[in-house]
């Protein structure tokens, strides 16, 4: 090490002989060769250089995501939609991806390509079939037991879900070991995967968590923290707001807030294959218009010319229920039109919603449409066409609405 300023004050220089077919210089420093020196290895990841003009390439990686939502084939909320354009956009970085998924009987199926069966292996007292397909461009893996955890007629709510999911973890693992499946990586998703990352795992992989949201399976997720390489959550924001919980505080050194994004491909209007009309900027007027004719003429809605309000959520307390039932009838005794496209998997709130919609059709025929679904286009469609969007939600730990 060299001074690189006049008099050796601050700054240091370093000539590194590097080879020819190197792709990547991993850098960490520290002020001497002593132990109780000063090091500085960027949190445990390491400085990486590119090493420009070199022959060499970076190695892929091949990536395996264990998830139980995953958007647009099966989903409830954001991490479904996190888990595909994640992956997408780790393919597109030349890596090899694999997402791996319960085959629910309420699976979008229309929206796999190839579909087929791919024989099963023996696990937990049942045979679990092996099916595969391509979902945005991701090669999926689907696992279908025949002990019926996933035939359901939905994906949460039955009031067994740690025991179907935790099947589901060591299934998952079952397959990769069985298909010499042999990942570098094993990315699991909320308290829903966690257990894959404690589990036996394929070629020494190393574990990658995410978590989306800490209000649900708090156990599940510090067992997840303590035996992962590395946990992330969906924004820095989030990552101080959890950073004192118990499950996490003894682990913050392997936590990283990363926030989340969208899948632009998959929500640019204009080239989303769901919308009647696509736009830009120079005809967003025209582009709007047409949804909102095609979302109205879907809810029954009057073609008349008043705001269009909607919201598109998981119904559950921690969304503002009781603001978004307010906003739905302020909406309309004000003149305005109300949408929601969302269900709830407490049996008891949905009840709430059901007797709220026909309140709403009593009162205001052609002034509510209440979707109680999973519908992914027509999403996309009530995203195009509101005039306004409610998010009332008592906390966000990142939140994705704001960025369609």
């Amino acid at each position: 090490m060299q001074p690189s300023m006049p008099g050796g004050v601050g700054f240091l220089k370093a000539t590194i002989d590097v080879p020819d077919d190197a792709h990547v210089l991993d850098v960490v420093f520290a002020d001497s060769e002593s132990a109780q020196s000063f090091h500085d290895d960027n949190g445990g990841l390491d400085y990486h250089i590119p090493i420009e003009g070199g022959r060499g390439t970076m190695p892929g990686l091949k990536v395996v995501h264990v998830a139980v939502e995953m958007a647009p084939i099966a989903k409830v909320g954001g991490m479904g939609d996190v888990v595909t354009a994640l992956a997408r956009a780790v393919q597109e970085e030349g890596h090899s991806v694999e997402v791996v998924v319960p085959k629910y009987d309420v699976i979008s199926y229309h929206q796999v390509e190839g579909l087929y069966q791919d024989g099963g292996f023996n696990h937990g007292g049942t045979f679990v079939r092996v099916w595969h397909g391509q979902v945005e461009g991701l090669a999926t893996t689907f696992l279908e037991p025949e002990n019926g955890h996933f035939w359901r007629q939905c994906i949460y709510g039955r009031g067994d879900d740690h025991v179907r999911f935790g099947f589901f973890c060591g299934a998952a693992l079952e397959y990769l070991r069985v298909r010499n499946v042999q990942p570098n990586i094993l990315h699991c998703h909320d308290w829903q995967s966690a257990a894959v990352s404690w589990g036996e795992r394929p070629n020494n992989a190393k574990v990658a968590f995410t978590i989306h949201n800490l209000n649900y399976g708090a156990d599940l997720v510090g067992r997840a923290m303590a035996t992962c390489e590395v946990a992330t959550t969906v924004s820095p924001t989030y990552a101080r707001e959890i950073s004192g919980h118990p499950v996490i505080a003894p682990h913050l050194t392997k936590m990283f807030g990363i926030r989340n994004g969208i899948d632009q491909e998959l929500w640019d209007p204009s080239i989303d294959e769901h919308l009647p009309q696509n736009f830009g900027p120079e005809d967003v007027v025209q582009g709007k218009a047409a949804a909102k004719r095609e979302l109205r003429r879907r809810g029954n809605l009057a073609d008349v010319d008043v705001p269009l309000v909607s919201v598109v959520t998981r119904l559950v307390h921690q969304k503002g229920i009781h603001l978004i039932k307010h906003a739905a009838w302020r909406t309309c005794e004000r003149g305005g039109q109300f949408v929601l496209l969302g269900s709830a998997p407490d049996p008891r709130v949905q009840g709430e919603f059901n007797a709220l919609r026909e309140q709403l059709m009593r009162a205001y025929p052609d002034r509510a449409a209440l979707f109680f679904s999973y519908d992914e286009p027509l999403s996309h469609l009530i995203y195009a066409a509101s005039d306004m969007f409610l998010v009332p939600s008592m906390f966000e730990p990142c939140g994705l609405t704001q960025m369609i």
